[in-house]
């Protein structure tokens, strides 16, 4: 076994050159989502992999639910590649839409620059590196030339800004895959087997319009969106009191993340719009989350007389917590995680959410793991001058490839 190990660790080395050139490939193609046009990408990544002799099959949402999600286009991507009789289907997923890139960019966010052996570029990673993980673990994998069994398939989508619902969630509701596992994209050393929920919100303040010189004429919605929004920021010291048993995951939180309204300076505002973020922990019930926040908000509203809100939920994804099954997963990957990074790899919650709780959803247990740095944070992902270290691309390359073949040999 570990001079396969070592094999396939030579050949992720002899073929990074062309790992890191295919990864800058992905980069240069935006995703900005939104808007949300993703076919492109995902067409671009098909000729790409073409080239490895790995054949991808395009399967393009339909326009109307596209639109209707607030995107433009989207095509998602599976590569199957079956072995013998008795093994697993193993899925390796990552997705391609980005948020946009925002200001403060020292690198071009669509060059794919490589700089002191870090790469780069928005989605550099998080999670166009891990389209790069996969495709070489699984290459690797294939070119020991052994006997293998089961079967290993790449998804690569592309909505999991908006919840994945049109990613995973579309391929497994057409019944396009039903993998027994899952490595989905990652962004950390450790495995992750837990995450946190999301509740998203838009919540619209209506008031009066009015003349500023005769404000007492309207209703400021702006001024009770203020009310509204200062009532939702207080319940943050409440839910610091609400820990997570989980390692990784602390508290609940909310955050406003978008806020417009008015119409020109000299107008009293008749209606506010903002959308808020609520993130729950593993222990919470997301029905009673989403009756508490509009609680919250209804009753700061009807503190403001001739103001009324409507409420609209935007998202709803539920956390993830680790299925039984995942154990070889798990296992697999801590004890190659720890040859390779030369340093014991725990298991760990995220406060992020995922599309990896769809998978979990339909029972296949799952686990998250690619390439990235001991923290979110240290990546700058979402933030300006995203970048991936190359040495954690390479090495991630490697520890998939091992537990691929630990699963599959």
């Amino acid at each position: 076994m570990s001079h396969s190990y070592q094999a396939l660790d030579d050949w992720v080395a002899a073929h990074f050159d062309e790992e890191v050139h295919f990864l800058q490939e992905l980069v240069r193609v935006p995703t900005d989502t939104p808007p949300g046009n993703n076919a492109p990408h995902a067409q671009r990544t098909a000729e790409l992999l073409s080239q490895f002799g790995l054949q991808a099959e395009a399967h393009t949402v339909p326009a109307d639910a596209v639109k209707a999600y607030g995107l433009q286009s989207l095509t998602n991507l599976i590569v199957r590649r079956r072995y013998g009789e008795g093994g697993p289907v193993i899925a390796l997923n990552a997705h391609g839409d980005v948020v946009p890139p925002g200001e403060g960019w020292t690198h071009d966010p669509y060059g794919g620059e490589v700089v002191d052996g870090r790469l780069y570029g928005r989605a550099a990673a998080v999670s166009k590196s891990d389209f790069a993980t996969y495709t070489f673990a699984l290459r690797a994998l294939e070119a020991l030339g052994l006997p293998l069994k089961g079967g290993v398939e790449l998804h690569f989508t592309y909505d999991e800004e908006f919840g994945g619902e049109l990613g995973p969630g579309w391929l497994l509701q057409q019944g396009l895959t039903r993998p027994d596992l899952l490595i989905a994209a990652g962004f950390s050393y450790q495995v992750v087997t837990a995450h946190n929920g999301c509740l998203q919100m838009e919540v619209t303040v209506h008031g009066k319009m009015a003349h500023a010189a005769i404000p007492h004429t309207g209703v400021d919605a702006l001024q009770a969106a203020v009310a509204i929004l200062n009532a939702l920021y207080a319940r943050n010291v409440h839910y610091q009191g609400i820990t997570s048993k989980v390692p990784g995951i602390t508290h609940p939180y909310l955050n406003v993340g978008r806020i417009e309204g008015g119409t020109n300076t000299n107008v009293v505002p008749g209606k506010v719009v903002f959308k808020l973020d609520r993130r729950m922990i593993p222990e919470e019930n997301p029905a009673e989350v989403e009756a508490e926040v509009r609680r919250v908000i209804e009753e700061a509203a009807a503190a403001r007389p001739g103001v009324s809100v409507e409420i609209k939920r935007l998202l709803l994804a539920n956390a993830l917590t680790p299925l039984p099954g995942n154990a070889p997963l798990v296992a697999a990957l801590q004890k190659h995680g720890e040859a390779v990074f030369g340093e014991p790899i725990p298991t760990s919650g995220t406060p992020l959410y995922t599309d990896v709780r769809l998978y979990c959803a339909q029972g296949v247990p799952a686990v998250i793991y690619g390439a990235g740095p001991r923290t979110v944070l240290e990546s700058n992902a979402k933030r300006a001058d995203e970048h991936l270290v190359l040495d954690d691309l390479r090495r991630a390359t490697q520890v998939v490839a091992r537990t691929l073949f630990d699963l599959l040999a």
